[in-house]
């Protein structure tokens, strides 16, 4: 009789061979550690997965690790899809599901923590883990629900209207000594209980690419399912491998479309055309006003190029854009 899977690890690359070879190397020792538990990795149609077949092979982690070369790349939820969508006819389907970037490295005990932390509370359906940063400095941060308020602070960058805001300022700087329950946390690391695929569904692949975890907790919330950050669970996070943009020591590249176009469908889909009208005007006229503070007090330009440009074009007031 086989071992029932506690955890299936769910890995999507897009041309981040490297780093992915690397992340499962540090799974290893975890997955060992979890009698049954298994990694399902998804090559999303990069032409990588020749390079990580082999690591596959010459490692001997074909007894742990699933590849499932995709004949297309359909965005973050796509390719997470591919794995837990065969799970929800499975007769014997993993207790969770973990979501986990390529670009990370587990540090010892963290899925463990996770699957003890979710085992003890039953009544919590997704946590996620703390991060760490390439040189081993915190990155402590949660979040509350992105609301369209939360664009005038995104877009003002003051901290005394960021003050006065403070319920719809996304990023919550975390207590590290115990875990707390949060709107939502970062789908680099992230563990979700299997019976809440089956309330609410799979990630939605409308998203191509960010969002998509905002959305998925934004769903379960309200369907009464909490969310948790658990802080013993620790992730080495790189950030911005796949698309450079969640760089954190770098100024980001120019936004691409589909960051708009999934930042446009969460807020017609979660809070209607005027909701996303209010965020549009919010970040519009914030990030106005903050061009004309910078300019004035000589601050430096951490901004995408062209940001308030390419936020007008990718805005709800274009027909095109409804």
């Amino acid at each position: 009789m086989s071992t029932p899977c506690p955890v299936l690890v769910v890995i999507v690359n897009y041309k981040t061979a490297a780093y992915t070879i690397q992340c499962l190397r540090t799974l290893e020792p975890e997955v060992r550690d979890l009698p049954g538990a298994r990694v399902a990795l998804v090559e999303n149609c990069s032409g990588d997965g020749d390079v990580l077949a082999r690591a596959i092979a010459d490692n001997g982690w074909s007894e742990w690790v699933s590849l499932d070369v995709a004949d297309r790349n359909g965005g973050f939820a796509y390719g997470n899809n591919r794995a837990i969508r065969p799970t929800l006819s499975a007769p014997d389907p993993p207790r969770y599901v973990l979501l986990l970037n390529s670009d990370t490295e587990v540090r010892a005990g963290a899925i463990r923590a996770l699957v003890r932390f979710m085992d003890a509370r039953p009544e919590v359906g997704i946590a996620g883990s703390s991060f760490e940063n390439l040189d081993g400095t915190d990155w402590p941060f949660a979040f509350r629900f992105i609301r369209p308020l939360s664009e005038l602070d995104r877009g003002l960058k003051f901290g005394p209207v960021s003050r006065l805001l403070k319920r719809y300022v996304p990023a919550r700087l975390m207590d590290q000594t115990r875990p707390q329950q949060v709107d939502w946390v970062a789908g680099a690391s992230m563990i979700i209980r299997h019976t809440v695929f089956e309330k609410i569904g799979l990630l939605d692949e409308d998203y191509f690419l960010y969002f998509e975890e905002v959305d998925f907790c934004l769903r379960a919330a309200r369907q009464g399912i909490a969310c948790w950050y658990v802080p013993e669970s620790r992730i080495m996070h790189i950030a911005g491998q796949s698309s450079a943009l969640t760089k954190r020591d770098a100024r980001p590249p120019r936004t691409p479309a589909y960051w708009f176009a999934s930042r446009r469908r969460y807020f017609r889909k979660n809070y209607g055309l005027a909701g996303a009208v209010v965020a549009d005007l919010a970040f519009g006229f914030g990030h106005s006003l903050w061009r004309v503070r910078r300019a004035i007090f000589r601050k430096p330009d951490t901004d995408p190029p062209h940001s308030l440009t390419d936020h007008w074009r990718n805005s709800v007031f274009l027909n095109r854009n409804r």
